[in-house]
């Protein structure tokens, strides 16, 4: 069967793409540079939905990652596993890790839907590991 055109099938590239594209917001420190970030991630009225979160629009996404890091200084996302993708959604998991000592207290799994030109329109994120209160 011939390889197929259509935008819904181009391989893995677009989603692995859109992932490195939302870690790379995640990960960005400055302002300026989380703003660009999260512009190039996610469509102008994108979203973000996880257990602490819901937010729409590319400022609201900018402040929840901000508060995360504020929240956790000196931690990273990292993918764990492997990415999957069918469509125009993907699903993967990652861990916050602590960039000093390499340990991870918070790990979760999203799931990503693009829009045609591979931009994130909406993520819902779900907490699988967290820090235990105390």
């Amino acid at each position: 069967m011939p390889a197929s055109t259509d935008r819904h099938d181009t391989g893995i590239d677009r989603y692995e793409t859109a992932v490195d594209r939302y870690f790379e917001a995640w990960n960005a420190r400055e302002p300026a540079e989380l703003a660009r970030a999260v512009a190039t991630a996610w469509t102008p009225l994108g979203s973000y939905t996880d257990p602490l979160a819901d937010v729409r629009g590319q400022e609201g996404i900018a402040a929840v990652v901000a508060a995360a890091q504020a929240q956790f200084p000196g931690f990273a996302f990292r993918l764990t596993g492997s990415m999957e993708g069918h469509h125009d959604t993907a699903r993967f998991s990652w861990e916050l890790v602590n960039e000093a000592d390499g340990s991870a207290p918070v790990a979760g799994s999203d799931v990503i839907t693009l829009d045609a030109e591979g931009r994130i329109v909406s993520v819902l994120g779900f907490l699988d590991r967290v820090p235990a209160d105390g």
